[in-house]
């Protein structure tokens, strides 16, 4: 469960990142020589790499966790 929370919210953020990435590449695209606006591996690659990232840091905490007793979690509160 949350790992798949914090996977949502990293899916959004690359989303909406690749968005405003692809937005502003075409805006700036007169600026860039020699470079197309329109990298295929940078623009998939990065939020892969990212999210793989993101998996990593929503599964460690999240194994961490399901390895403490329930009874041990609820007499610290």
């Amino acid at each position: 469960m949350i790992v798949r929370e914090g996977m949502v919210l990293a899916m959004i953020g690359a989303a909406g990142g690749l968005v405003l990435a692809l937005v502003g590449a075409r805006l700036l695209g007169s600026l860039l020589f020699g470079v197309s606006t329109f990298d295929p591996a940078t623009f998939f690659g990065v939020p892969l790499v990212l999210l793989a990232i993101a998996l990593g840091a929503a599964y460690l905490p999240a194994r961490r966790a399901s390895r403490v007793d329930p009874v041990r979690a609820l007499k610290a509160e």
